[in-house]
Order: structure tokens, then C-alpha cells, then sequence
């Protein structure tokens, strides 16, 4: 399948007189190229929000590495809303940026304003979550992590928590989904689910599944429900860490002992989430790298230099099991 903290957003009138959705925030700071005469190249990017841990670290990411190369980024948060989305990227085609970059909220729905930015010849680099379009030239490239095979690698990992754990019999899974309709919750539900149904299709059994939004609060308020309506529930696999989190305190509540009473796999890598790994809540986490940032700034300046670049450009990740957590967790940068 790139970030949003201590970010200053644009003032009201001026975003209003953009052209922006009045709810979507955006940021763009100007300034000369280092040799103080020719134009700086200016990026478009549109986040999807700031749902997680994981998406302030991408939004971070993004704004670091636009500053450390010299470019002026114009910066919106859509808040988990494609609409706000879909205008922030118009106001951009309207701004004559040099390129535009984001991470879709959902993956359909983006034909005509990317071919809005075709005819205005304007290259689109998606980031962290692709589009499903009916013309694969309206996109140039997509720099991001291979959610169905990290689906994959959460259904390969938990079988390692089972073994380490020692179970014996049934394996009732509850799945916290993400957000309807994006990219990482579709493909990490059909990775997983494609082991399962190869492997194990005799002994484990998804018995509820349900978004969490990926938010802590979703995951929190969904887990609890799971509970009351399948008490019996052992294993929780968690669309990403935060819901995960979410999930950790509805099964506390619940009087049980998270990644002993329910084993819990998560998807992401953030701070916290090794945290909880560390102190026995979590038994593995499958990472998703955020720190898109200084990947995504390189392809940037090769597609405004009109170089041919692959349709996708994966990010290399790790998985991570309990005993590891201590020692990795010094090391995470977000």
C-alpha cells in the first residue's frame, strides 16, 4: 500500500477562494528555487486524512522530503471524504502544478477528474493506494505497499502465533475491516483469505467481519460488539494497528487477556503498536512502511523529466513476531 502533524492549515477565505470543499484543509507554501531565478517544481497532494498513526507518519513523510528537495508543496486533507478529494485536485489542475499526487480514499470514482487532469497535462503518481479506471494512462505510476500479499503475510504469520502459542481446535477469527471501499481493506481481506481458504479451509473460520474505519475508537466500539454477539472468538485480525489498539481495550473491558485469551495479528508497524506488542497484546504485527515521502519525491522529479518509470513501485517491509518487538521497537521511526 507517505503524512500530518503540527500542520498549518490554509486560512478559511483563502481556501474558500480556491475553489476548495470548505471541510477539506490544504497547505501550500511557495518559495524560490536555490538558484533564485528558474521555477520551483510545485506538487499537488491530496491525503486521504488523519485517520491513524501510520497515515500522520505518511503525511510527515511527505512534507519532509517535498522540503528537504527544494519543492513547493501544496498540501489538502480530505478528511476521509473523496469529494474533498476530487475538489482539492481540481483546484490544483486549476493552479498549474507541475504534478499531482495522492492516496485515494476509496478506489472507484476517479475518471473524470483524473481526466480532467490528462487534458490539462498535468501527470498523476498515486501513493500508497491504487484506482480501479477505465484508461490506465490517466495515472502514471503508483508508489505504494502490495496489500493483498501483506493479507498474505498476516494469515502466514498468524500461523506461526498458533503454533507459538500452542492451539489446538477451531480458529475463530473476527476481522476488523478498513474503510469500505479502499484499496488496503479489499486486498488485505482477500490476501488473507486466500491462505485460509488454501490452508486452512478444515480449522479456521472468519466468524465476524466488520470495518473499524481504521480508527482506534472504530476498532474499540466494533471489537466490543464482536464480543457481545461471539464470545468465543480466539483470533482478531486487525486491518491496521490503531484498530488493533482499539480492539486491545473492548477486550480488556471484556475481562479477557489480549494476545493470550485472543490472539491478535495487526497490519501497519506504528510506535504504539510495537508497544502493545512488547507487552504481550499484540502477537505480530505484518508492516506497512509510511515513509513514502523521499521514494515519492524521486519519482516525482523523474516523471516531470519525462523519464519511463514501472506502473508500480513496491516499498520493501518486514513482519515482526512478539519475541522481536524489544528490539525493533528503539528503531521505529514512527
Amino acid at each position: 500500500m507517505l503524512t500530518r502533524r503540527n500542520f498549518l492549515t490554509a486560512a478559511v477565505g483563502a481556501a474558500a477562494a480556491a475553489g476548495l470543499a470548505a471541510c477539506a484543509k490544504e497547505d501550500g507554501k511557495s518559495s524560490d528555487s536555490p538558484g533564485g531565478g528558474s521555477k520551483t517544481l510545485t506538487l499537488g497532494f491530496s491525503q486521504v486524512g488523519s485517520e491513524s498513526g501510520w497515515r500522520t507518519a505518511n503525511s510527515d513523510s511527505v512534507k519532509s522530503a517535498a522540503k528537504e528537495s527544494g519543492y513547493t508543496l501544496k498540501f489538502s486533507d480530505a478528511q476521509q471524504k473523496q469529494e474533498n478529494q476530487i475538489s482539492a485536485i481540481r483546484n490544483y489542475i486549476a493552479q498549474k502544478v507541475d504534478v499531482i499526487a495522492f492516496s485515494p480514499v476509496v478506489v472507484t470514482g476517479w475518471d473524470a477528474v483524473l481526466k480532467e487532469a490528462k487534458a490539462a497535462k498535468i501527470p498523476v503518481v498515486l501513493t500508497d493506494r491504487s484506482v480501479e479506471t477505465s484508461d490506465e494512462s490517466l495515472y502514471v505510476t503508483l508508489v505504494g505497499s502490495d496489500f493483498t500479499d501483506e493479507g498474505r503475510r498476516a494469515a502466514k504469520i498468524l500461523e506461526k502465533v498458533l503454533d507459538k502459542a500452542g492451539h489446538k481446535g477451531p480458529v475463530k477469527i473476527a476481522q476488523l475491516e478498513g474503510t469500505t471501499g479502499a484499496a488496503p481493506a479489499i486486498e488485505r481481506a482477500k490476501g488473507f483469505k486466500e491462505v485460509m481458504d488454501a490452508d486452512h479451509a478444515d480449522d479456521w473460520k472468519i466468524v465476524v467481519s466488520q470495518t473499524g474505519e481504521f480508527t482506534r475508537a472504530g476498532g474499540k466500539q466494533v471489537m466490543a460488539a464482536f464480543l457481545q454477539s461471539n464470545p468465543d472468538i480466539n483470533v482478531l485480525y486487525a486491518h491496521n494497528d490503531d484498530m488493533g489498539l482499539g480492539a486491545i481495550q473492548a477486550i480488556e473491558a471484556a475481562g479477557k487477556k489480549p494476545g493470550k485469551d485472543i490472539l491478535i495479528v495487526t497490519v501497519d508497524g506504528v510506535k504504539d503498536g510495537f508497544i502493545a506488542m512488547s507487552e504481550g497484546k499484540i502477537n505480530a504485527i505484518v508492516e506497512c512502511n509510511p515513509l513514502l515521502g523521499p521514494q515519492l519525491m524521486d519519482v516525482v522529479q523523474k516523471v516531470k523529466d519525462g523519464e519511463k518509470l514501472e506502473r508500480w513501485i513496491k516499498t520493501e517491509e518486514s513482519d515482526f513476531l512478539q519475541d522481536q518487538a524489544k528490539d525493533a521497537l528503539p528503531s521505529r521511526k514512527y
